[in-house]
């Protein structure tokens, strides 16, 4: 699903009102801040008087280089940053945040920006492995303000409004870290306290609320083992309001990990009725799991018992038997295959010239893992390349279930003409 963007850092600095500088003798008022130098509030009022966002910042700059220690720094540093932010330059506006948060470290309004931008460019990376650092970065940010106490100089209503207003970007910053590093557990913890910060649930039918909506439902469906049915709800809200360009996609991983859960798709019309007016599942949503599947053992005593000739059954039927049976049924199939001479076709995973193994079956192709090993007749001339598909005429000689591979001895290419053996099934 894509990721959105917000159009908005939260217009953070007009949460909680700057402080309003006094010059000294004019009587400061209580949680103002007073500038005692008559040049250096001269140049202040400048600077905060230019009216272009361009103009002003460039100003702002110009004082905080000329009085870097000036009792105004924290407030002017909040005011570059979101001049910054209104100039669409996140490069600059990232940088302010951090310049403020070297002088305050608990400044919830910088911490917000921070994290909301090193969240999204940790996002715009392609290997996990490159976000993973941005994403720690944020994370820690994002703890940081989720335990930030309240400044002297604001008051508690402000405070509050702060909190509520940056709780979600700092939860999801924690989400996504944490899922980043298939720590799937701590990502559906950090999800729902993200959904759950949204004052109103409305809001999280579009924009980020929307979007981690829906990796919350990747979440559930990607841990171990996987709650589908919570899967399946997120997965149906977040599809009830995706965009049209995401909607299939995510109707469909919805659709899937509802009927893996309950067996079928009865019911589903009243699912999707009901996530529009719910953001997390009320009571009603409550379907019903569907039968437990047969066990592998289980399955490979029924193939055996409902096929009158073994040597009729598939390779791929043949193998899930001879690793999956009871003993007994492994042994019966195992009994038609021992010493008879096939033609085997497969991926080669690795390849000398007395022994090749090969992928046969497709699961394995898709893995890359080896399930027969053919021993050589004789060395051969050419050895063949990894990953290149190869047939050989060899014959049964053993099987292990664990690790599961199967034998050929007497390996050998297919002759050109046309071979009297039949190709293996």
């Amino acid at each position: 699903m894509k990721k959105y963007v917000l159009a908005s850092l939260l217009a953070l600095a007009t949460i909680v009102p700057v402080s309003v500088p006094m010059v000294y003798g004019q009587g400061a008022q209580p949680g103002q801040l007073t500038i005692k130098d008559p040049t250096e509030y001269n140049d202040y009022t400048n600077a905060i008087g230019q009216s272009t966002p361009p103009a002003k910042a460039a100003a702002i700059e110009t004082f905080l280089t000329k009085y870097p220690n000036s009792v105004v720094k924290n407030d002017l540093l909040g005011q570059l940053m979101l001049l910054y932010q209104q100039q669409n330059d996140m490069n600059k506006t990232l940088s302010t945040a951090d310049r403020l948060l070297a002088v305050d470290p608990g400044n919830l309004r910088a911490l917000a920006v921070s994290v909301f931008l090193e969240e999204s460019q940790a996002g715009s990376k392609t290997a996990p492995a490159d976000a993973q650092p941005i994403y720690d970065k944020a994370a820690s940010q994002a703890q940081t303000g989720l335990s930030a106490a309240k400044p002297a100089d604001m008051s508690e209503a402000d405070f509050q409004n702060l909190k509520g207003a940056t709780a979600p970007i700092f939860n999801s910053a924690i989400a996504k870290d944490d899922a980043n590093k298939k720590d799937f557990a701590g990502a559906i913890a950090a999800f729902n306290s993200e959904l759950k910060s949204y004052k109103d649930p409305a809001s999280t039918q579009a924009g980020p609320g929307l979007n981690d909506t829906y990796l919350l439902g990747e979440a559930y469906a990607q841990q171990t083992p996987p709650d589908l049915k919570n899967a399946a709800w997120f997965l149906t809200r977040a599809a009830q309001f995706a965009p049209p360009q995401a909607k299939p996609q995510i109707e469909k991983a919805a659709e899937y990990f509802y009927n893996k859960y309950h067996g079928s798709m009865d019911g589903f019309p009243a699912v999707q009725t009901l996530v529009q007016n719910n953001l997390f599942p009320p009571a009603e949503y409550n379907p019903t799991p569907a039968p437990p599947p047969p066990s592998p053992a289980d399955l490979a005593a029924q193939t055996v018992a409902s096929t009158p000739d073994l040597k009729s059954l598939s390779l791929a039927d043949k193998e899930f038997i001879l690793f999956n049976g009871k003993p007994e049924d492994a042994q019966k199939v195992w009994d038609v295959m021992k010493g008879q001479r096939v033609e085997v076709p497969g991926m080669v995973i690795s390849a000398a010239p007395d022994s090749v193994q090969l992928a046969v079956t497709e699961d394995n192709k898709q893995s890359k893992k080896a399930d027969f090993t053919i021993s050589m007749k004789t060395p051969l001339k050419s050895v063949p390349a990894i990953g290149a598909t190869a047939t050989y005429d060899a014959t049964f000689d053993s099987y292990v279930p664990n690790p599961p591979m199967i034998t050929l001895i007497d390996g050998e290419p297919p002759a050109k003409a046309a071979p009297t053996h039949r190709r293996a099934r």
